[in-house]
């Protein structure tokens, strides 16, 4: 890496133009969406354009690039396309508390049967009607992650029960959680089952057609995390039977065919990938490329590599 004036490449003219406002002179920065040469010598940091498939790295094999920065968490297939000696980092602290809110968001909207009144209001009708509601009950968190870190401390104050699991078996600063063997007793516990894990070959269709089957009937499953952590067809099965409700704000494939029954299947939510797109993400991406920066001219390891 470079220890003079870092060369960074930005995907998009908007972000390019704030980082030159935060960082003037101290980078030499260009515009290049990863499509194409990118034209230049050497790039110490190439950010990948936001929501881009692992595919885009490709373009990579042909451009000496030190290190790729992420817009987003998850990394699922990125080891395939990444060149060797291209290391990689994600976008901690972008998005967990973006996504936070709409996992709350989704699971409030399910227990208050929001979408029925708003659906009402279309209609201008006037239907009262009793709802599970959140407070008391017990909610499941798989991945205590930053994302499902997030989420449980935005849960505690609505008095749930709180269960956790994860890859392993530990104790932190929220108490127990428990390791990957409990969770097919921990969702027939659960009333609100939230998937956030990321995403690995352990990980892939966890939530099959047995596992789901082990879910309280009505109970609500929420995927804020990967689409393929719930096998889709499974999921269909058991909601279009009513056993179980869902709310995804990530699902498998992406996009969703127009004509797949989920959008259609009542006791289904729906919302399109959208958990780290609030306004405020350009701010917490443009605060983690600076400092980014200041590693790459100190000489200093980047933070948040995760390859």
């Amino acid at each position: 890496m470079s220890q003079s004036i870092p060369v960074i490449t930005l995907p998009t003219q908007e972000l390019l133009d704030r980082m030159q406002e935060v960082l003037g002179e101290r980078a030499e920065l260009h515009l290049w969406p990863m499509e194409g040469p990118s034209g230049l010598d050497h790039i110490d940091l190439a950010v990948q354009p936001y929501m881009s498939a692992p595919s885009v790295l490709d373009v990579l094999a042909d451009e000496e690039v030190s290190a790729v920065q992420a817009q987003s968490l998850g990394f699922d297939n990125v080891d395939k396309h990444l060149p060797q000696g291209v290391t990689y980092s994600n976008a901690v602290g972008v998005h967990e508390g973006a996504t936070a809110e709409i996992a709350l968001g989704l699971v409030l909207a399910a227990q208050r049967d929001l979408h029925i009144h708003f659906a009402d209001q279309t209609k201008g009708e006037w239907n009262q009607r009793f709802t599970p509601g959140l407070m008391g009950l017990t909610v499941l968190c798989v991945g205590v992650g930053g994302v499902g870190t997030a989420i449980a401390h935005r849960l505690l104050p609505f008095e749930v029960t709180l269960l956790r699991s994860a890859s392993r078996a530990r104790t932190d600063d929220l108490g127990q959680v428990y390791g990957p063997e409990s969770l097919p007793e921990l969702v027939g516990q659960a009333d609100v089952v939230i998937v956030g894990a990321p995403l690995t070959d352990q990980t892939r269709h966890m939530f099959d057609d047995e596992m789901i089957g082990r879910m309280k009937p009505g109970s609500l499953l929420v995927n804020i995390g990967r689409g393929p952590l719930v096998d889709t067809d499974a999921l269909t099965r058991a909601t279009q039977e009513g056993r179980i409700r869902a709310a995804l704000d990530v699902v498998d494939p992406e996009p969703l065919p127009s004509d797949h029954p989920l959008w259609t299947t009542p006791g289904v939510l729906i919302t399109p990938h959208v958990g780290g797109r609030s306004t405020s993400m350009l701010d917490r991406v443009v605060r983690l490329l600076e400092a980014q920066v200041r590693h790459l001219a100190a000489g200093e390891p980047l933070e948040h590599r995760v390859l």
